[in-house]
This record gives C-alpha cells, structure tokens and sequence, in this order.
C-alpha cells in the first residue's frame, strides 16, 4: 500500500525548522538533531530539501518572502513615513530573532560564498527590486530608484544589527529618527533625475 503525500509538510517543516534555527542557529547544525526535534528524519529534510545548505537558503528566502509581504501591506503617504513603519516593525521582539537568523547566515555565507552564492545575490537583489520598485513606478529613474533603495538597504541593515547586538533601542530611534527626513529630502532633490 502507497502511502499518500502530506502536501502541506513541506510547509509546516519550514515554520519548525524556522523555529529550531532561531533557537539554536545555523552555523553548528546537524541535520540529525533538527529532524529528531522537527519530528521528521534526515532523510526525508534531505529529500524535500536536497542538502543542508539548501535548506538554510530556502528558510531564508522563505523568511524573505514573508516579510517582504508584510512590508508590501505598508500604506504611507511618504518615504520617510513608510520607512518609519517597517523599522518599528523590524526592531520589535518578535522580529529581532529572525534578524540575528539573517546575521548569522550573512556572516557564513560571506566566509563560504561559493556554497551560499544564490544567498548572497537574492539578499541584496530582490530587496533592491523590492524597494526600488514603487519608487521607478513613481517616474524615478531605474538608476536612481536602486541608489535609494541601496541608501534604504543599508541603512535599515545597519540600525538592525547594531540593535540585535546592544538592544540600545532609545539611541536607536534617536539616530533613525535623524537619519528617516533625509530620505524624503534625496527624493525631492532628485526631481530632475525623473523620467519626463
């Protein structure tokens, strides 16, 4: 007798895995443990998966494609206002774990690049895409659309490793406070960097 598929355990194998990594990280994993406290088998996470490091990536991508479906839902009417939301949202305690996840991963895929590549170029990439994106819709230039979503990237990157590593969260709002109007100021003076 066949046994019948469970479409949905992929998915719930992520949530857990998801849950197990940010508990435990990434950078000592074993494949045996984690199956045994995710309630499955090495052998069935390397046939849904195909290695262990393929299953980190996939984790990440699929951490990256909830937040970045989080983060769409965001209505503001500016730049500063929208940034404003998705830092509260990143600096609270329920998303500081995934962001010390993103850290670690970050960190050992820049020590092995050729195994974590595909990492490494998404990461940058499709959040590039993602925030550049309303902005060319808004008659920005494609060049310069990635140029701020790069300022946007990076900025955002920065504060939330500084506050995964002090959780100094007043100096923190202090500095991204400052930093949030000089955003909308780049857009206005990019004016004439606007496609006619």
């Amino acid at each position: 007798m066949s046994r019948t598929v469970n479409e949905k355990r992929p998915e719930e194998l992520l949530d857990a895995i998801v849950q197990y990594l940010i508990r435990h990280g990434i950078a000592d994993l074993s494949l045996r443990p984690l199956a045994k406290a995710v309630g499955s088998s090495p052998r069935v996470l390397l046939y849904y998966f195909g290695s262990k490091e393929k299953m980190v990536i996939k984790i990440l991508a699929e951490i990256r494609q909830r937040q970045r479906k989080l983060y769409s839902q965001t209505q503001a009417p500016t730049l500063e206002q929208a940034c404003r939301a998705v830092w509260r949202h990143m600096s609270t305690p329920k998303s500081e774990p995934l962001f010390r996840l993103f850290f670690e991963a970050y960190g050992l895929a820049l020590r092995h690049p050729k195994l974590y590549a595909d990492f490494l170029r998404s990461t940058i990439d499709d959040w590039l895409e993602f925030v550049a994106a309303p902005l060319h819709h808004e008659g920005h230039k494609r060049k310069h659309a990635r140029a701020l979503a790069t300022i946007i990237l990076a900025g955002l990157r920065g504060f939330m490793l500084d506050f995964c590593t002090t959780g100094d969260r007043k100096r923190l709002d202090r500095a991204v406070n400052l930093w949030l109007p000089t955003l909308d100021s780049i857009l206005l003076n990019a004016d004439d960097a606007k496609e006619a």
